[in-house]
């Protein structure tokens, strides 16, 4: 069965994570999308270890199911592929910094001349206007600039890393690809393109849900902490270590999660005795009173929101995981598959599909230059003169 968006073409320029991830999601939804990456420099995904035979593991996830060709950009035959290829497509998605693709000529004022229609989504660290436009950055840096550093983290220790890239992901990836499907339906009421600026210290700073409204109703006066929000580790809403060393989750926030937690617990004594800091040190120490696995014994039994704290081998192991499906098989090159996490999305008429993993730039360069319309001739000089690859 087709996915969603099989209708949707992508032309994909991006590179790294935020940009592949959201042409993966479109990609795992049905979309026919085609990475363009440079013949000369390969994407640093691609040799991330581990390897997975020609490029790395993370390669042949975050780029499975799309095509790829690998075009040289800085030549003037290059730019003119690309200007061929754009009436065939609907969507083009890149994260240079801001000029980078005008000055390539393909940028979108460019291509929306030749294809009205295009929609064009950029992805940058901090957004196409502003003073810090060309400034370089990470995922670590759009966190702290968009203040989710400054109460993320322990008290006298500061900020704490994030493990999984969340301005990157959830700002830059998902941003991404709600804007590029929201142009879609205004596309066609309209019939107009457009172009989509996606900043990720923007979207970052979007995500204060829960604790910017108050900042703000209260004229900037009340500024968050590390572990003073409810939901930061200042309520009982923490990890607490077990006596193996290993973490529980207690997220005990509503009054009947909050009797049972304290029923499993065993600390009935404990809470409302003496200050925060003080029944959590006391808390800590209860559940160092007892290993991972006998909390677990009790707590899975209960409804009190209170969960392990699962290593990535134990999640994958999770009865609960496998019923939702959350491991895929996809094929790779050599006739075999290779394991990886399975798109999130569950829809009842349509399931996301996954073709193949992803594959070394420029696999696919003779087949979708063919189908725009490229005769064996013009491919073959193409590489001769090594606009192609």
């Amino acid at each position: 069965m087709a996915g969603p968006l099989s209708s949707l073409k992508v032309l994909d320029f991006s590179t790294l994570l935020p940009g592949p991830f959201a042409s993966m999601v479109l990609a795992d939804l049905g979309a026919d999308v085609v990475r363009v990456e440079s013949p000369t420099r390969g994407d640093p995904v691609q040799v991330l270890p581990p390897q997975a035979g020609k490029v790395s593991a993370a390669h042949t996830t975050i780029n499975r199911s799309k095509r790829s060709i690998a075009v040289d950009l800085k030549n003037e035959q290059g730019k003119e592929v690309i200007k061929k290829l754009i009436n065939d497509f609907d969507i083009v998605l890149e994260q240079f910094r801001p000029g980078v693709m005008d000055r390539l000529g393909v940028g979108y004022e460019e291509l929306s001349k030749i294809n009205p229609k295009i929609i064009y989504c950029s992805i940058t660290g901090y957004g196409q206007t502003g003073p810090y436009k060309d400034r370089a950055g990470h995922d670590i840096n759009y966190l702290a600039m968009a203040g989710v550093a400054s109460y993320t983290g322990r008290k006298g220790e500061g900020p704490t890393p994030f493990s999984l890239q969340v301005a990157d992901i959830a700002g830059g990836s998902f941003h991404a690809v709600m804007g590029i499907l929201a142009a879609v339906i205004h596309r066609q009421q309209t019939g107009e393109g457009q172009h989509i600026d996606v900043s990720m210290t923007d979207a970052a700073f979007s995500m204060h849900a829960l604790t910017a409204p108050g900042f703000l109703y209260q004229g900037g006066n009340y500024e968050p902490d590390y572990e003073s929000t409810l939901l930061n580790g200042g309520h009982y809403y923490d990890y607490y270590p077990t006596k193996d060393g290993r973490y529980i989750s207690v997220g005990s926030l509503e009054p009947q999660f909050f009797a049972q937690f304290i029923q499993g617990a065993g600390i009935g004594d404990i809470v409302g005795n003496g200050n925060m800091d003080e029944q959590k040190e006391k808390i800590k120490e209860v559940f160092r009173s007892k290993t991972f696995a006998e909390w677990n014994e009790i707590f899975i039994k209960m409804d009190a929101c209170v969960e392990p704290v699962l290593k990535l081998s134990e999640v994958c192991e999770h009865p609960h995981m496998k019923a939702r499906e959350m491991l895929t098989e996809v094929p790779n090159n050599d006739g075999g598959t290779f394991t990886q996490i399975a798109s999130a999305f569950k829809f009842s008429e349509s399931k996301p599909s996954y073709r193949f993993a992803g594959v070394p730039a420029g696999t696919h360069t003779n087949e979708v230059l063919s189908e725009m319309g490229f005769s064996e001739e013009n491919i073959e000089q193409l590489r001769t003169n090594k606009t192609i690859k």
